[in-house]
């Protein structure tokens, strides 16, 4: 007898609808193991009941041993599906979810201009520097963070680094970085945050061409063009992409908050369908 079988029930499948929905695995407490979204209820768990050793299906396997209960709720649609999951897994973060279990982790960019000065932060916080103009939320932690701090050591063959100290006043929050540039171009501020927007690209090619004339820049070529590439990966990649989904969404919101963002390319997925 299959492993499925003899824990719910070889006549379990037969009441479960042909209907989009979300399900849930319970373990013997109670607690919540794993929320998942289906097209169709009856076939998805389907997946489970025949899960074998296979690499792809351990995960399926695992979740059926350790389950005690399974629930299921129809939804009125796909998408209904998907953006029930999401909020469900926002909200409850169940043991084995990954995906979207942690938004408030989701990064955004700010720019803050001050006279001759012009402030970079990277924040999960952005409600703590009411006076940077933010940009996200990306999802991304990985592909923002190496592109900030490849724009930060970029700005410094540029631009004349603030203090330490100067910069620091401004780091109000946990886990957030701020840097001060002084003598950047007066465009700058302006430019760069057409690239969070992903907007234009420009700021990034500007840069380029100022890099190329700077002697110490041309010394380190190599680290020059691996920052570089960061910055255009996370303009293709996190920036770029966001403002395609607002703009075919209709979103208007800016910038979009971390519970939001999942939800929203959820939305434009099922669109394009």
């Amino acid at each position: 007898m299959r492993l499925f079988d003899a824990k719910f029930g070889a006549d379990f499948l037969a009441a479960v609808p042909r209907a989009p929905g979300v399900y849930r695995f319970y373990d013997a407490a109670g607690g919540l193991l794993y929320v998942g979204k289906a097209t169709s209820l009856r076939r998805r768990l389907g997946q489970y009941r025949t899960a074998g050793r296979k690499k792809r299906e351990r995960k399926r396997r695992a979740l059926v041993k350790a389950a005690a209960r399974i629930a299921w709720e129809v939804s009125e649609s796909p998408l209904a599906a998907e953006l029930t999951e999401i909020r469900l897994i926002q909200d409850l973060r169940p043991r084995r979810n990954v995906a979207s279990a942690f938004p408030f982790l989701y990064p955004f960019v700010g720019i803050h201009a001050d006279g001759h000065e012009t402030y970079f932060c990277l924040t999960t916080a952005p409600d703590a520097f009411p006076t940077f103009a933010f940009h996200g939320a990306f999802r991304s932690r990985e592909v923002t963070g190496e592109a900030f701090f490849a724009l930060m050591r970029l700005l410094r063959f540029v631009g004349h680094p603030v203090t330490r100290h100067r910069s620091r006043r401004l780091t109000v929050a946990l886990h957030s970085y701020v840097f001060g540039f002084r003598r950047l171009p007066l465009d700058a501020p302006d430019l760069w945050e057409r690239l969070l927007r992903g907007a234009s690209r420009e700021a990034l090619e500007t840069l380029a061409l100022q890099l190329i004339e700077h002697a110490a820049a041309r010394v380190k070529r190599a680290e020059i063009h691996a920052d570089l590439q960061a910055i255009a990966r996370f303009f293709e990649e996190e920036a770029c992409a966001l403002a395609r989904v607002r703009a075919a969404t209709g979103y208007a919101g800016y910038p979009v908050p971390q519970r939001d963002r999942d939800p929203l390319f959820a939305q434009y997925r099922e669109a394009r369908v």
